[in-house]
């Protein structure tokens, strides 16, 4: 019997994950949504030290355990300086890029709980004023500055609202659920692959089916800055698949339908025999499926063999285009990963 996802349910709740910011060192309320909602589907998920979600589903086998692991931190900036003009120079969290945020409305949260809207704008913002310099800006975070939607004009005046330096930037993902079918968004990578996780649990609850040996699933906070999953995966594993976003354009075999399994990325090749299984799984399940290498690119599970663990690693996830800029892809992709991640539970 093919295995039957709930994609309403699944784009809902991707939906309603994207809507809440979390850049990485700020994801308690993603957390907090994701925890709840596995609870509402009868799971027990637990916080780690690190305040990432640790859920174990037990098995009807005896072999050794699995763990699955998506995160739910993103890119995003944090307030390096108040200038002198009372503007905010931001430094990046992960790999934010000037020209992705460029011009995009932004949230600045205080310590104390206060929260400010602006725009990330250059420090030369209008060709009228500033013709071929505006032009021939070079897009870098040290030429961007953060304008604020409040009255001031020095720095005295912005530090009376609390602002300092070490305050989050959240950039507005703008979450758009298109009627074909597209999901477009900042922060799919890698919102849509927790998504992706939630769908296979609810169907695994739903269609009364059993994970072949113990599994855990890790919902990592720290993914975007290298250590996600090192930390927090229990040590009976001896297998981990990273759920995670795979890049689509030039060169690429991934597209915004398809799961993707990786062979290899910048930190090497993914465990052989596991892409065998994953392809061989994909292929039983009728699913729509490639595989790819991204050279360009890093996971949980990348980062947890520099950490030492000594297990097999693997790579999937729905094909998204544009990543870490103004990202897109397809609900058919979050059905195809969702999918395998069943099929490979089970089996």
């Amino acid at each position: 019997m093919a295995i039957s996802i709930d994609v309403p349910y699944m784009v809902q709740f991707l939906m309603r994950l994207l809507a809440l910011r979390s850049p990485t060192g700020c994801t308690a309320g993603a957390v907090q949504l994701v925890e709840q909602e596995l609870q509402s589907l009868g799971y027990q998920p637990q916080r780690t030290v690190k305040g990432a979600l640790l859920l174990t589903l037990p098995g009807k086998g005896t072999g050794a355990a699995r763990a699955l692991t998506a995160h739910v931190d993103t890119l995003g900036g944090m307030v390096r300086e108040v200038k002198d003009n009372g503007r905010l120079k931001i430094t990046a969290i992960g790999g934010t890029e000037a020209h992705a945020v460029e011009g995009e409305y932004c949230e600045v949260r205080t310590l104390d709980g206060r929260s400010y809207t602006g725009t990330c704008v250059p420090t030369k913002a209008s060709v009228h004023v500033f013709g071929e310099e505006y032009r021939k800006l070079e897009r870098t975070l040290e030429n961007m500055e953060i304008r604020l939607d409040e009255r001031v004009a020095t720095r005295d005046e912005t530090q009376a609202l609390g602002i300092r330096p070490g305050d989050f930037v959240l950039f507005d993902p703008r979450p758009v659920h298109t009627p074909g079918g597209f999901v477009k968004s900042r922060y799919l990578d890698d919102k849509a692959s927790v998504a992706c996780l939630l769908g296979a649990l609810k169907a695994m609850r739903d269609q009364g089916l059993q994970a072949a040996v113990t599994s855990h699933f890790l919902i990592s906070v720290y993914e975007e800055v290298g250590h996600g999953a090192p930390a927090g995966l229990p040590g009976d594993i001896e297998e981990l698949i990273a759920v995670d976003m795979a890049a689509v354009g030039k060169g690429q075999a991934s597209d915004e339908y398809t799961v993707t399994v990786c062979a290899k990325d910048s930190s090497g090749p993914y465990d052989l025999g596991l892409r065998e299984r994953l392809v061989k799984l994909a292929e039983a399940e009728g699913l729509r499926y490639c595989v790819d290498i991204y050279p360009y690119y890093g996971s949980d599970a990348s980062a947890a063999m520099r950490a030492g663990w000594n297990i097999r690693h693997g790579l999937i996830g729905p094909g998204v285009d544009a990543s870490h800029t103004h990202e897109r892809t397809h609900q058919d992709a979050l059905e195809n990963t969702a999918r395998l991640a069943v099929a490979y539970l089970t089996h």
